[in-house]
C-alpha cells in the first residue's frame, strides 16, 4: 500500500476530444479526458487514473442574425480544451445549431429539438408547472429519491420527477451512472410497476431516453434489457386502447337500448372523457418509448433485434389506431429509418402502408407531411409500391409539395421515382407537374440546375405528349428560352431533356429545326464532352429530307470534325457513336452521302466495325448508315466496288442481335438488285445457312462398308422423293449449284 509521505507529486493532464451540439438546447458538448497521475520522490508513476469527461457551452444568444464566425473565435478563445484547430469544426457546428428547426411552436411552444430533429417527448404532466409545488431537485438528495423507489405509486411517481428534474441537466448523467443503485433501482420499478400507472412508466421511460441520446450510454441501457421492455408495454398498450374501444362502444349500444337514456347518455359522457384523457397519457407513453427505442436503434443490431420482435407492426399499428401529431411524428420516423432495408419494407408492404399514409401525406404539419414524403422516397424503389401510390391518387398530392418550402428535394426525388414508369408520366401531363418543372428551371439561379429537377424534367420529356405541353408553354417561346438556358449556362441535363424532346415525330419536331445553327455550332466550340454528346444526338433526331445537311456540314466544317472522332481512337465510346448515329442521319441527303462516300468514309467505319465488333449498338448504327448510303447511286457504286462492307454484311446477316440481322438483310436485299456479283454471292450464302443443319448432317454422313454390301443395287446419287433430297458428299458444290436453280434462289 502506497504510503502518504510516498507522494510527492500530482501530475494532471486533460486530452481534448470529440465536439457535438447538445440533443435539446442551444449549446455544444465538449468531450475530454482527465489523467490524475501521482509520481513519487524520484518522479516516477505510483498511481494513476482517466476519467471522461464533458463540457457544456452553453449559447443563449445564438440566433438567426448571430454572426457564426465571430461567435467560434470567441468559443475557441475562452475554452481551452478547443484547440485553434477546431475553429471550421465549431463554425459548422454553430451553423447547424442556427439552422435546427424547433418542432411543435405553433400551438404548445413546449416543443424542444433533440439529437435526431423531432420534438423532445417531454410529457405534459412533467410540465413547470407541476414540478413548482414540489421541493427544489438536488443531485445530494439522490439517496432520498431512490429509497422513494421502494415505496408506494405516488411516492414512485415523486421520485422519477424528482430524477427527471436532475437529468434534464446533462451533466448529471455520469453522476447518476456511478451512484450505482439508481439506474437498477429506475428499471425494477418500471419492470414491475408499469402495469399500475401510465405516469409513472412514461416519467421512467423519459429518463432512460435522457440517456439513449448519447450513443455511449446505450451499453447501460441495454444491461437493463429496456428496450425490449419498451416494446412489451407498447405493443399492449396499443391493445388495451382497443379494448376501450370495444368498452366504450358496448356502453354505447346499451345506451341506445335503455328507455331512460338521460342518465344513460350522462354515464357514456364521463366514460368517454376517462377514455379521452387516458389515451391522452398513453399517446405521450408511447411516443417516449417510440424515441427511445428510436435512438436505440442507431446500432443495427439492436435494430435487427427489434425487428425479429415485431417492431414493424407495432409502429403500423399506432399509425393506424393512434391520431396525435407528435406521435405519428416519432413513429413515420422510425419507419423512414426501418424502410432501407428490404425485409422491413416487404413487410411494411403487406400491411398496406401505402393506404396509411394518406392522412399524414395531406396534414397541416410541415414536419409530419416532409417525414411522410421521406418515407414514400425509400418506399418508392419498390416497383409495386410506387404502382400502389400512383393508384392511391398520391400523385398530385406529392405534386402539391413542390410548392412547400423546404419540400423540393424530396418531392423532386420523388416524383422521379415515379416518373421511371412510363403510365405515370403519362399522367403527369394531367397535372400541373410538367408547368411547375419548367417554371423551376427557367427561375432557377444561374448555372446548371440541380441533378434532381434535371432527372425529372429527362423523364418528363421522354413522352410525346409531355413534350407537346411544353411546346405549347408560351406560345412556343417556352422552348426557346430552355434552348438558351442550355446554351447560357453550359448545362448538358437539360440539353438531355431538349434532345428527348427532339426525338418525337409529329409537330414538334419541326420546332427543333430553328435551332440547328446552335447545335452544330457547338460540335467544334464547346470542350464538354457531355455537352458535345447532347449536341449530336439532337441534330441527329432531325431527321427530315427537307434539311440540306450538305450546307451544314460545309458551313460549320463538321465533316473533318466526324473524321477526326472516327479515326483517333482517343474519343469515348458514346461520343463515337453518337457521331455514327448523325452520319446516318445526314446520309439522307444525297449530296451529303456522296461528300462523305467521296472522303473514304465508308472504309473508315469498315475499319471501326472490325474494332467494335462485340459492340452491338455501336455495330448497328454503322450497318444502318450503310443502309441509308447504299440508296444513293453514288454512293452505292463507293460501297459495292470500293470496300469489303458488303462481305461484313453478309457476316453480320447471322448476328445474334435481331436488329442487326434486320439491318443487314434489308441492305442486302438492295445491293443484290443492283449487283449481280454479290447476288450470286449473298444467294449462296443464304442457302448454307438456311439449309446449314441440313448439309452438316449429309456432310458428315459416311456409310459402312458393311451397310453397303447389304443391297443388291448401288444407290444413285440422289433419291427422288416427295418432299426430300438425299445429297451425296463427293459432288458437293455442283449439287449446291444445282440446289440453288432448282428451288430458283
Amino acid at each position: 500500500m502506497m504510503q502518504s509521505e510516498d507522494a510527492r507529486y500530482l501530475k494532471r493532464r486533460v486530452k481534448a476530444g470529440n465536439i457535438d451540439v447538445h440533443p435539446s438546447e442551444k449549446a455544444i458538448v465538449v468531450s475530454y479526458e482527465v489523467e490524475a497521475t501521482i509520481l513519487g520522490e524520484m518522479g516516477d508513476p505510483m498511481l494513476g487514473e482517466k476519467k471522461e469527461c464533458q463540457k457544456v457551452i452553453r449559447l443563449q444568444s445564438l440566433n438567426e442574425s448571430t454572426d457564426i464566425q465571430t461567435l467560434a473565435s470567441e468559443v475557441v478563445t475562452r475554452c481551452k480544451l478547443i484547440p485553434i484547430t477546431k475553429l471550421p469544426e465549431v463554425e459548422q457546428l454553430l451553423y447547424y445549431l442556427q439552422k435546427r428547426k424547433e418542432t411543435d411552436k405553433g400551438k404548445s411552444g413546449k416543443g424542444k429539438n433533440s439529437s435526431q430533429g423531432l420534438q423532445d417527448p417531454t410529457p405534459d404532466f412533467l410540465s413547470n408547472a407541476i414540478i413548482g409545488d414540489m421541493e427544489i431537485p438536488s443531485i445530494n438528495n439522490i439517496d432520498d429519491y431512490v429509497e422513494l423507489l421502494y415505496e408506494d405509486v405516488p411516492s414512485k411517481i415523486k421520485a422519477s420527477i424528482m430524477i427527471f428534474c436532475l437529468i434534464k441537466n446533462s451533466d448529471n448523467l455520469e453522476a447518476l451512472l456511478d451512484h450505482g443503485t439508481v439506474m437498477g433501482a429506475l428499471s425494477r420499478v418500471l419492470r414491475e410497476d408499469w402495469r399500475k400507472s401510465v405516469e409513472l412508466s412514461t416519467n421512467i421511460m423519459y429518463i432512460f431516453f435522457c440517456f439513449s441520446t448519447y450513443i455511449q450510454f446505450h451499453t447501460v441501457i441495454a444491461h437493463y434489457k429496456i428496450g425490449a421492455l419498451c416494446m412489451n408495454i407498447s405493443d399492449h398498450e396499443l391493445k388495451r386502447l382497443q379494448s376501450w374501444k370495444d368498452d366504450l362502444r358496448k356502453k354505447r349500444t346499451i345506451m341506445e337500448g335503455q328507455k331512460n337514456q338521460e342518465q344513460g347518455i350522462k354515464e357514456l359522457e364521463k366514460y368517454n372523457k376517462k377514455f379521452q384523457n387516458l389515451a391522452v397519457k398513453q399517446d405521450q407513453l408511447l411516443k417516449v418509448a417510440f424515441y427511445l427505442l428510436l435512438n436505440l436503434a442507431e446500432d443495427t443490431r439492436v435494430e435487427v433485434k427489434m425487428k425479429n420482435k415485431g417492431i414493424v407492426k407495432i409502429l403500423m399499428k399506432a399509425l393506424e389506431t393512434r391520431s396525435n401529431v407528435g406521435l405519428h411524428i416519432v413513429v413515420l420516423s422510425f419507419l423512414k429509418k426501418l424502410s432501407i432495408f428490404k425485409e422491413n419494407k416487404s413487410e411494411m408492404a403487406k400491411l398496406d402502408i401505402i393506404n396509411k399514409l394518406t392522412p399524414a401525406l395531406i396534414s397541416d404539419d410541415e414536419l409530419l407531411s416532409t417525414l411522410s414524403l421521406r418515407l414514400l422516397l425509400n418506399l418508392s424503389f419498390d416497383t409495386s409500391l410506387r404502382l400502389k401510390m400512383v393508384a392511391a391518387g398520391f400523385l398530385p398530392k406529392i405534386i402539391h409539395h413542390l410548392d412547400v418550402p423546404g419540400c423540393e428535394p424530396v418531392t423532386l426525388c420523388l416524383l422521379y421515382h415515379l416518373s421511371i414508369d412510363d403510365k405515370t408520366r403519362s399522367m403527369m401531363a394531367y397535372t400541373d407537374c410538367i408547368q411547375k418543372v419548367v417554371d423551376m428551371i427557367l427561375e432557377a439561379p444561374i448555372g446548371p440546375i440541380n441533378p434532381e429537377l434535371a432527372a425529372l424534367a429527362i423523364n418528363i420529356a421522354s413522352r410525346k405528349n409531355n413534350t407537346q405541353l411544353v411546346c405549347e408553354f408560351g406560345k412556343g417561346q417556352t422552348l426557346r428560352h430552355l434552348v438558351k438556358r442550355c446554351f447560357k449556362c453550359k448545362d448538358g441535363l437539360l440539353l438531355k431533356m431538349i434532345r428527348n424532346m427532339s426525338q418525337h415525330d409529329g409537330p414538334t419536331k419541326p420546332m427543333f429545326v430553328n435551332f440547328i445553327s446552335q447545335f452544330a455550332n457547338a460540335l467544334k466550340k464547346e470542350k464538354d464532352e457531355d455537352f458535345v454528346i447532347e449536341c449530336l444526338g439532337t441534330l441527329a433526331n432531325l431527321n427530315f429530307h427537307t434539311i440540306n445537311f450538305d450546307l451544314i456540314l460545309k458551313k460549320y466544317e463538321l465533316l473533318p470534325y466526324i473524321l477526326n472522332v472516327l479515326k483517333s481512337g482517343q474519343c469515348e465510346d458514346d461520343l463515337v457513336l453518337e457521331t455514327i448515329v448523325l452520319i446516318g442521319t445526314v446520309a439522307l441527303d444525297e449530296n451529303c452521302a456522296a461528300n462523305l462516300a467521296q472522303s473514304g468514309i465508308v472504309q473508315v467505319l469498315v475499319n471501326l466495325l472490325n474494332a467494335k465488333q462485340e459492340d452491338d449498338e455501336v455495330v448497328l448504327q454503322i450497318a444502318y448508315v450503310f443502309y441509308q448510303m447504299i440508296w444513293h447511286e453514288e454512293t452505292r457504286n463507293i460501297i459495292i466496288s470500293n470496300t469489303q462492307a458488303p462481305a461484313y454484311l453478309i457476316d453480320l446477316m447471322h448476328d445474334r442481335n435481331s436488329r442487326i440481322r434486320t439491318v443487314c438483310d434489308n441492305t442486302l436485299d438492295i445491293i443484290r438488285e443492283y449487283d449481280s456479283g454479290w447476288e450470286k454471292r449473298i444467294q449462296m450464302e443464304k442457302f448454307r445457312w438456311h439449309n446449314s443443319q441440313w448439309i452438316e448432317i449429309i456432310g458428315t454422313q459416311n456409310m459402312d462398308e458393311d451397310e453397303e454390301d447389304l443391297y443388291d443395287d448401288v444407290l444413285p446419287q440422289y433419291y427422288h422423293g416427295d418432299d426430300f433430297l438425299l445429297y451425296d458428299p463427293s459432288a458437293n458444290g455442283e449439287h449446291i449449284n444445282f440446289f440453288l436453280q432448282f428451288f430458283n434462289w
